[in-house]
Formats: structure tokens, sequence, C-alpha cells
């Protein structure tokens, strides 16, 4: 009995100090107490080349990560912290070439660019900061084949480097 104790005693006092600490959160974020709503707006598409869905589909994410991982009541406006963004590329390269000089492994890269407010902790802000990610596909296949599950996989990427970004603070 002693030795149960004795081993659980000093797992229930760390719990007790990251629960004083206010601000530690098991989801990797951290977000002061009296922080409690979050605005996220519609990311608009300026990139030249047109993928229709794209926009709407990273906004979605981003809210629904912010949803799952967060205490944050999204609102439509005057949060304590807001998101704004825009897709600002989208483009299409040779990743990889073979000996004679053709393309074996292309690249579909998309960026955006992302401005963060922090209304109670301004010093938490940025403004115009760039998040890039890819994701590379076998050439003999189209982009139009591809091009779906593409951006699934990089709009996840997207998201975890913006949430991280913007409330965990990596």
């Amino acid at each position: 009995m002693i030795r149960t104790a004795a081993r659980i005693l000093p797992l229930l006092l760390a719990a007790l100090m990251l629960g004083a600490c206010g601000i530690y959160s098991f989801s990797g974020t951290s977000i002061q107490n009296d922080v409690e709503t979050i605005n996220i707006d519609y990311f608009e598409y300026k990139a030249q080349k047109v993928n229709p869905s794209l926009s709407n589909d990273l906004t979605e994410a981003i809210r629904t990560r912010f949803r799952r991982m967060t205490r944050l009541e999204q609102v439509e406006q005057d949060g304590d912290l807001e998101i704004t963004g825009e897709v600002t590329g989208y483009s299409v390269a040779a990743a990889a070439v073979s000996a004679q000089e053709i393309a074996t492994q292309n690249r579909l890269t998309v960026t955006v660019r992302v401005n963060f407010s922090n209304r109670k902790y301004p010093e938490d802000d940025f403004e115009g900061k760039s998040f890039s990610a890819y994701a590379d596909y076998d050439s003999t296949n189209s982009l139009d084949a591809v091009e779906s599950s593409l951006c699934a996989e990089i709009v996840e990427k997207l998201v975890e480097d913006i949430f991280n970004a913007t409330v965990a603070q990596w």
C-alpha cells in the first residue's frame, strides 16, 4: 500500500503543478485562460492557377482543427484571436528528373499568407507570414487524376503549421 502511494503521489503532484500553470494543455496549445473566442475568416484564393475548392477546404480544415483541439468558441467577428489569410500560390514543377531529362516526379506546391491577431496579447501577432506545403506525384499521372488527394495532404500540412504558429507558438 505504501509503495503504491509512493508511486502515485509524484504523479498527482506533477499533474497539479501542470494544471496550476494555467496555459498548458495536453493538445500542445498555449492559450491564456482569458482568451475565449476565435474568428477564422475565409481564406481568399489569389493564386494564378485555379483550384475552385482549395480555399473552402483550407478554411474549413483550420476551423475544424481549432474546434477539436482548443476550447475556443468560434465567432463571426471580433474574436479574441483572429486568423485571416489568402492562398497566394498554386504551382506544379518537376521534382525528379531521369537521366533522359524527363520528369519522373512532379510536385504540387501550395503557398498561403496568414495574418494572426491576438487582441489580448498583441505581442503574439504576426502579419503576412508565409506557409508552404507540397506533395509529390508520379509524372505518369495527370494532375487532374491526383489533385484532390494531393490537396487533402497539403491542406493537412498547412493546417498543422498554421495551428502551431498561432496557438502552439512553435
